[in-house]
């Protein structure tokens, strides 16, 4: 602690006078014996202290020095141990701060006493140095005698001494300037605002008083100041009294060590100042003058005469660090002044320079060039200046010019080393010849430069921005060291990074970094600003650019060169920044050269147009004089190969002739680390590159051709090299790194988003450029580089946030590379359009994309105009884009729509199947999902775009889907029709032309687009679309026709419907009937192999299709007013002429809609139903007459008769049947004017259609078989129309009465059909039994037996219903009847079905039943019936067919022998005795009658032996029936009943009574079947007309039918008498072998019917029966008797019951009177 300042009253004064007085006791112990006088001092001493210790008031200062006297004899003494005691004590006196001037002055006296005495100097320097140190009232003289002592010291010949002092002088040194800053701090507050006065006469006269403006301690630091300046140049001080020597070494290490600390004491007094600006800069210049006098290159001799301006390399050293100081510190102090030195340093570097010299001047400029500031200051106080020096131009320069000076080989510039005072220069070799150093693949090269022959390896390495200097801090070396090889490259390396580095400090105020993202390349400074980094630019530039291409040629080592290209591309950004393109396209120019090997890059870079060749012009020029001095070109020479890694063929130019050869293109390591500066400079700084985009990217486009990348999918390349570069090779480790660099790339590219708008158009653009120049290229079928167009592509793709700054120069160049005729270059056009058109319809904009009508119509644009491209592999790309984007955006295309309609809709046949495909997944992606997301404007458009795909012929899928897409939009109208409605605008441009209609509502004109196009397509050339399209445009109609106005309906009749119908019948006409050509592919039906067939089925669909629409809509369409009848006519005339077409399909087809539009209105079961009687009263009867015409029309023509076999055409049973099937639908309406003249039309219609046969190969579809019974649907029809007009006439107006008899007609002329077909013209047609055996093309009449059994059952109904109108009566239409039953009743057996016979003969029954009472009443009107009658019964009862003439009478054939005949003969001869004995006379036609019953039998004919017993028993008893009728209604009626029909009856009876049999064929052994019953009752019948026919007359009233009744029984007893012959004889001939069961059954009826006689004529009243006949009757007993030997007891039986009513007869009766 001090305790100068304080009294001894304190307690710590108390404590160190306490110490002091110890110190004095041991000092006088020590000199007590040699000094006495020291220890008496010494006791004085100590007794003062007390005598302070007691006064407590005493000032320290005074105590102490009055003690000091023993002090400084004790130091007088010189004995080391008594001196070091003083010297102590002395200190602690220091220490605590207790010397005060007056002390001091006391100390050093004594101080400079030792040090000439050269006693204790280390003690003494440190005694010194705590006087100053630990207080600061040593000033002036004693300060400056404090100086020169330690001064003198340092030059003492103890090493210990001079070090110690040494150090000493530069600790006093920079204390007493400390003082100074202490001092102007003190009084900082004071001196603010102060102006000095300041005499510069006075300060130039340099003396040892300060100058009076200075305070004490700046006094006495600026008077030493002085005096070392003084020392340094030799002169003698005016302060430093007593110096004895001085070095200029140690002088200037003062000087240095003071300016480098104490700045701010020469910038804050002027004094100081003028002492800088004054004395040390001319005394540095004074010392310069030897170094730059001196040259190594003048020879030895010469330098010899002045050694004194040798440079010394101590000096130089330490001279060269104080201008150092004097720059960097003092430079705006000393602008004029470090003009100078800069020069001088500059010219340092000269290459006469020795390398010393040259390293020291590097290290120099290296320690200013790490200060941005500096470096500024040059710039602002020179280069800005008009007419200064460009110092930092020439500093840059300077580097450049050594650098290249570096590589010169002596002995190729033809010059010697010059040996000299300096240390001559060491050429380096290449590292292979150094220290068998191998150089080589997988060996890691030694960090250096290697040019021309010249090694220099990299010795020293600086951390960016730090300055560390070698041989300017060799302060302890005499003499220049020995520079290493490469030394000088290392630093001045170091300084080219730094100067960059500096001036990007400068110009951006922050230093580069190693950047990974685009820096910004806005500049943002003042026009002042901007001037002074333009001249720090244009200063720099060409020295850099000089300095740095040769290092980078020459750079041996990865590190090294990528520290190089940094700084490139730093410096490149800064010209760029600043818009200095002549520069900045000069340093792109150097990375672009570097990145391609010598020769290719020469050819390549010196052909690359605007910019890029400007910037490389002005570098020539810039450094044209360091260029030629040094012959730069020549360096591209080398001897030493870098490492090779990859081998690939050059891209061709347009420089290069077309056929001419390239040999392979060699990449190095570093080729491809240039590559990567290259690269970086352009993703980091590519908003300055502008115009030199272009030839980074032709740089970048010729490296990735060598290197065999090539574009994928996005535009990022890929290593695709083929197998086909043969002279291909890269290396592992490169194949490694390609994808880095692909990667490098593309991060380029992406990195173009934080472009701004004009760089990005710069970008671009340059990329245009290349594209154009590879399709020039492929123009020559040489292969082109696709490098622009996928970068193109990549650009846009990161660029979509500003889709419309980049999107209409980008698209526009890549649509004309899609029409280029290279497929390669055209594929990728067309890959970058549609990707960048996809990734743009995905991007998320603001606003959205939906709102934005022009960005959409922008984005699809160039899509839409790839539709003029012929090329067909760009449009199914452009096809493939749309189809995507409607998979990814077709929600948002409310704008587009138009677009992507036309784009689709582009696509025509010419194209080829592939692409129709892809359009139409596109059309079927847009109908069935976005068509509620499309504008209503669209829609007319979809309708065609889809009906062009409807009617392409490429593929039949495809139009029949297309199709179904347009019912998908009509359902979708439907649906929509309030949405549609309301966004429809007045805006008609979008809807075609409707001629003729005016005013349509525009949703009713979507249908119209729809309708019209859904008919064109229906006339289509293929018959599947046709039909496909004809099925859709009627559903539509039929679906969604409701919607629409009545003006629109009137459209559709008119303008679709009609048209329709008219073309169709136009092109089937037209038509033509050979087969279609499917080439084997498909097979075709034979209703369709010809285009006429195929035409006929779209007849069909289109007619009916109409006829639908007239049908369902009716009531729509009459509400226009006077256009329904016309329509309706017009309708019924294509009915018509489609009806009466030769094809089978096509007139059914008419007949059908015909039929449709007689009906329509539907029940609740959707079957169709007329009109009712109230809606036919309101219909026009026009309308229903044209109807019934067009109805007669066609059935008239289609069943006409043909006679000409060569025309011969038949219309088919569907089409009649449908045809007749219409009737009662026309009938309905007209049957209020319906005629008789109509009913013969349709009669003859319904004749002629029944009777046309049916083509034998389709007959069984259409014809039951026989054992079906069935009625055809054609009979079924027929019928029902008569049914229909039966009941009309019974029922209905008087018009129709006396159509009864007309029917009656046609019903059975019908059914005269069941036995006897009708014949249709000259058709050769069989049965329609034989439908199985029927050949192709034969035609077969149809089975008509149940038509004619169901009219025959409808006209007995008929007759049942009306026999008694007299219509009926005087039309003779039970005549008629009979003789329509006369045929199966004839016929019998012999008809085609057995129902035929039974049920006219049930028939008849029923009508006689009826019509006899009528017949009887009415005997005129029936006087032609009853022999007609006579004669079917006759035919009925006893049929003579041929197919039952085999069982005649009544045994077999094989039974009757020679005797029988013999027999029958006699027996016909007595039977013709008894007739002649006939006492009656009989007319002769009965007796011939009666006759040949008794000689021949009955001849009947009996059924086919093929019959049960119950079919026999069954057919017998209707014979009953029929017998019983003839009993019952006629026999009791005779008398008014015609004579003749009687007698005919009689005769029936007669023959009915001969009991029959039928005999069985040769090979059949059953018994034949009696029809006993049948012989009973005609019998009976005739035993009781006979015998009771006239009991009730006279007996001459007795008519011929009672004379015919005694004579049939004359000749039943006949017969009785030979059948009983016959079994007696045929029984004793057979023995015990019985009879056959039926001539028992035989023999046993007649023994029956003998007892039967004999009862009826024993009951007959007297006179009935004759004589004759009771003899003829007795004449049998014998025979009988006869019989009583049979053995049969059936017999037996019967033979008892006849003889028993024989008893009778064994005497006269007694009623017989006159044997009567």
């Amino acid at each position: 602690m001090a305790c100068g300042s304080l009294s001894t009253g304190n307690e710590e004064a108390l404590r160190f006078l306490d110490s002091l007085q110890n110190d004095l006791k041991n000092l006088s112990i020590e000199t007590r014996k040699k000094f006495p006088q020291i220890k008496e001092s010494c006791e004085e001493g100590i007794a003062k202290l007390r005598n302070a210790a007691a006064h407590p008031q005493t000032p320290v200062y005074y105590v102490v020095n009055q003690i000091l006297y023993p002090l400084v004899q004790g130091c007088e003494t010189k004995d080391p141990k008594i001196v070091k005691l003083c010297l102590g004590i002395m200190q602690r006196l220091m220490t605590q701060q207790a010397v005060d001037q007056k002390g001091a002055r006391y100390i050093t006296d004594t101080l400079w006493m030792l040090m000439e005495s050269g006693t204790e100097e280390v003690k003494v320097l440190q005694s010194v140095t705590l006087l100053l140190t630990t207080n600061t009232v040593v000033h002036g003289d004693t300060l400056a005698r404090n100086l020169v002592l330690c001064f003198r010291l340092h030059f003492t010949k103890d090493s210990t001494t001079i070090n110690t002092a040494g150090a000493t002088v530069r600790q006093l040194v920079s204390l007493v300037f400390e003082r100074v800053v202490a001092e102007d701090e003190a009084y900082y507050d004071r001196d603010t605002g102060v102006q000095k006065d300041i005499n510069l006469e006075e300060l130039k006269v340099p003396s040892n008083v300060a100058p009076k403006g200075l305070r004490l301690c700046a006094a006495d630091a600026y008077l030493m100041f002085q005096d070392l300046v003084q020392l340094v140049n030799a002169d003698q001080p005016y302060w430093l009294i007593g110096m004895t020597e001085m070095t200029r070494t140690f002088g200037l290490e003062l000087l240095e060590s003071v300016l480098t600390n104490f700045s701010s004491v020469f910038y804050q007094h002027p004094e100081f100042s003028f002492l800088l600006k004054e004395r040390v800069c001319a005394l540095v210049i004074k010392l310069f003058s030897p170094n730059i006098k001196y040259r190594s290159s003048v020879p030895q001799s010469i330098q010899q005469a002045t050694p004194l301006d040798k440079p010394y390399f101590p000096i130089s050293m330490r001279l060269l660090r104080v201008v150092s100081i004097l720059i960097q510190k003092y430079h705006s102090l000393l602008v004029t002044e470090c003009e100078i030195f800069l020069s001088l340093i500059v010219k340092f570097l000269d290459p006469d320079k020795p390398a010393w010299q040259r390293s020291l001047a590097l290290e120099v400029l290296h320690k200013m060039t790490v200060q941005p500031e500096l470096l500024k200051s040059f710039c602002e106080c020179y280069d800005l200046k008009a007419h200064a020096t460009n110092i930092f131009q020439d500093i840059v320069n300077s580097l450049g010019a050594y650098v290249q000076s570096l590589f010169v080989n002596p002995q190729l510039m033809g010059q010697a080393s010059v040996s000299g005072a300096a240390v001559p220069v060491a050429q380096g070799q290449p590292p292979a010849l150094l220290a068998g150093m191998p150089v080589g693949p997988g060996v890691s090269p030694q960090p250096g430069f290697f040019s021309r022959g010249v090694w220099l390896p990299v010795v020293a390495t600086f951390s960016s921005g730090q300055a560390r200097a070698t041989y300017l801090e060799m302060l302890d070396k005499i003499e220049p060291p020995v520079i290493p090889d490469g030394y000088g490259i290392s630093v001045a390396y170091a300084c080219l990074l730094d100067i960059i580095r500096s001036v990007a400090i400068i110009i951006e105020g922050t230093p580069p970094a190693v950047e990974e993202q685009p820096a910004p390349g806005k500049y943002s400074g003042s026009e002042e600003e901007k001037v002074l980094h333009c001249q720090l630019i244009n200063s720099s530039w060409c020295g850099l650019l000089a300095a740095l291409s040769p290092l980078i040629d020459a750079s041996t080592d990865e590190s090294a060169s990528e520290n190089v290209l940094k700084a490139i591309q730093t410096f490149a950004s800064l010209c760029g920044m600043l818009d200095l393109q002549i520069p900045r396209d000069a340093f792109i120019t150097a990375i672009c050269k570097a990145s391609l090997p010598p020769h290719y890059a020469l050819t390549i870079l010196n052909s690359a147009p605007q910019g890029a060749g400007s910037g490389r012009g002005h570098s020539r020029t810039s450094s044209q004089d360091m260029n030629s001095q040094y012959n730069v070109s020549a360096y591209n020479e080398t001897d030493f190969r870098q490492q090779v890694v990859a081998v690939g063929t050059p891209l061709p130019t347009a420089s290069l002739p077309i056929g001419a050869q390239q040999g392979p293109v060699m990449l190095t390591a570093k080729n491809l680390q240039c590559m990567r500066a290259l690269l970086s400079v352009a993703h980091c700084h590519g908003s300055i590159l502008g115009t030199s985009w272009h030839l980074v990217l032709t740089t970048l486009q010729h490296l990735v051709w060598i290197l065999g990348l090539k574009p994928s999918t996005g535009g990022s390349l890929k290593a695709g090299r083929t197998t086909a570069d043969s002279n291909a090779v890269i290396t592992t480790a490169v194949m490694a790194d390609l994808p880095v660099l692909s990667a490098m790339l593309s991060r380029l590219f992406e990195s173009s988003q934080y472009l701004d708008d004009v760089a990005l158009h710069h970008l671009i653009d340059a990329l245009c450029k290349l594209s154009h120049e590879a399709m020039e290229l492929a123009y020559s079928n040489r292969e082109p580089s696709l490098f622009a167009v996928a970068k193109l592509l990549e650009t846009g793709l990161v660029n979509l946030p500003r889709v419309e700054v980049l999107w209409r120069p980008l698209t526009n160049h890549l649509l004309e590379v899609c029409q280029h005729p290279h497929i390669r270059m055209r594929e990728w056009g067309v890959e970058a359009i549609t990707y960048l058109v996809k990734a743009a319809m995905q991007h998320k904009y603001q606003p959205p994309l939906r709102e934005n009508q022009k960005l959409q119509t922008l984005l699809l644009g160039p899509l839409s105009e790839l539709s003029s491209v012929p090329h067909g592999d760009v449009r199914q790309r452009q096809l493939e884009c749309v189809l995507h984007v409607l998979h990814g955006a077709g929600e948002t295309l409310s704008h587009g729509w138009p677009l992507v309609l036309g784009i689709i809709g582009a696509v025509s046949d010419h194209h080829g199947e592939n692409l129709i495909r892809i359009a139409f997944q596109c059309l079927q992606l847009v109908v069935t999902d976005f068509l509620p997301v499309m504008p209503w404007r669209c829609l007319p458009l979809c309708v065609d775009t889809a009906a062009k795909f409807g009617s392409q012929t490429q593929e039949l899928n495809i139009s029949l889907t297309a199709v179904g897409l347009m019912w998908n939009i009509s359902d979708y109208f439907f649906q929509n029709q309030d949405k549609l409605c309301q966004s429809l605008t007045g805006d008609n441009t979008v809807f075609p032309n409707f001629p003729g209609i005016s005013d349509l509502p525009h949703f009713d004109k979507l249908w119209m687009c729809l309708y019209s196009r859904l008919g064109d397509l229906c006339v289509d050339s293929r018959p599947a679309v046709r039909k496909s399209a004809g099925q859709t445009l009627f559903s539509t109609i039929s679906a969604h026709g409701g919607l629409l106005s009545q003006i629109t309906w009137q459209s559709i009749v008119w303008q679709v419907l009609f048209p329709l119908l008219d073309n169709v019948r136009r092109l089937s006409s037209s038509a033509s009937s050979e087969k279609v050509d499917t080439g084997g592919n498909i097979l075709i039906h034979h209703s369709r192999n010809t285009a006429q067939k195929q035409w006929a089925e779209t007849q069909v669909l289109t007619l009916s299709g109409v006829a639908r629409v007239f049908n369902t809509k009716r009531q729509i369409l009459r509400a226009v007013p006077g256009d329904f009848p016309r329509a309706w006519s017009l309708l019924l005339e294509f009915i018509e002429n489609s009806a009466l077409s030769k094809n089978d399909e096509v007139s059914l087809a008419a007949l059908k809609a015909f039929q449709d539009i007689l009906y329509w209105n539907q029940d609740s079961e959707g079957k169709l139903v007329t009109v009712n009687q109230a809606t036919v009263t309101n219909e026009e009867p026009d309308i229903w007459d044209v109807a019934w015409k067009v109805w007669c029309n066609i059935g008239a023509e289609s069943t006409k008769l043909c006679f000409d076999v060569k025309e011969f055409y038949v219309p088919s049973q569907p089409f009649l049947t449908a045809l007749i099937q219409i009737f009662p639908a026309v009938f309905q309406h007209t049957r209020e004017r319906f005629s008789t003249t109509d009913l013969l039309k349709l009669c003859e219609i319904l004749q002629n259609a029944v009777a046309i046969p049916v083509l034998g190969d389709i007959s069984p579809f259409v014809l039951p078989i026989v054992s079906d019974a069935g009625l055809t649907q054609l009979q079924e029809g027929v019928l029902h129309c008569i049914e229909l007009l039966k009941k009309e006439a019974l029922t209905g107006q008087k018009n129709m009465k006396k159509m009864i008899a007309p029917i009656f007609d046609q019903l059975l002329a019908f059914s005269k059909y069941a036995c006897q077909p009708p014949v249709f013209g000259k058709a050769d047609t069989k049965n329609g039994t034989q439908v199985k055996g029927a050949a192709m093309g034969e035609w077969m009449a149809v089975n008509y037996i149940p038509f004619g059994e169901k009219a025959l059952t409808m006209a007995i109904e008929l007759y049942r219903i009306t026999a008694s109108d007299m219509s009926v009566i005087n039309a003779c239409v039970l005549h008629k009847i009979i003789c329509a039953l006369h045929v199966p009743l004839s016929m019998k057996y012999s008809c085609p079905s057995p129902t035929t016979w039974k049920l006219a003969v049930t028939g008849l029954l029923t009508v006689l039943q009826i019509g006899l009472p009528l017949a009887r009443k009415h005997r005129q009107e029936f006087q032609q019936m009853w022999p007609q009658l006579a004669e079917t019964l006759d035919k009925f009862l006893f049929p003579t067919s041929h197919l039952a003439r085999r069982c005649v009478g009544f045994h077999c054939c094989q039974h009757v022998t020679t005797r029988d005949l013999e027999r029958r003969r006699s027996i016909g001869s007595r039977e013709s005795v008894l007739s002649r004995s006939a006492t009656v006379s009989v007319p002769r036609h009965v007796v011939t009658t009666v006759t040949g019953l008794a000689a021949g039998g009955a001849r009947w004919t009996a059924p086919t032996c093929d019959r049960c017993p119950e079919e026999l028993q069954a057919d017998e008893a209707v014979d009953c029936k029929v017998i019983e009728l003839l009993r019952d209604e006629v026999l009791p009626h005779v008398h008014s009943i015609q004579k003749e029909f009687i007698l005919k009856v009689v005769v029936l009876l007669n023959k009915g009574s001969i009991h029959s049999a039928s005999s069985p064929s040769s090979d059949y052994v059953a018994e034949p079947k009696l029809r006993e019953e049948f012989a009973k009752t005609c019998f009976e019948t005739l035993l009781q007309f006979s015998l009771q026919d006239g009991a009730d007359e006279c007996a001459e009233e007795i008519t011929e039918g009672g004379v015919a009744g005694r004579l049939a029984v004359t000749a039943l007893l006949t017969r009785f008498q030979e059948v009983l012959h016959q079994y007696v004889e045929d029984e004793r001939k057979n023995g015990n072998c019985p009879l056959p069961r039926y001539r028992l059954s035989e023999i046993s009826f007649v023994l029956k019917a003998v007892g039967t006689l004999v009862l009826s004529l024993k009951k007959a009243p007297p006179g009935k029966v004759n004589e004759s006949s009771w003899e003829q009757l007795i004449a049998l007993y014998p025979y009988l008797v006869d019989c009583t030997t049979t053995k049969s007891t059936q017999v037996s039986s019967s033979l008892r019951e006849a003889l028993l009513q024989y008893a009778d007869l064994l005497h006269s009766p007694t009623r017989y009177h006159n044997g009567v």
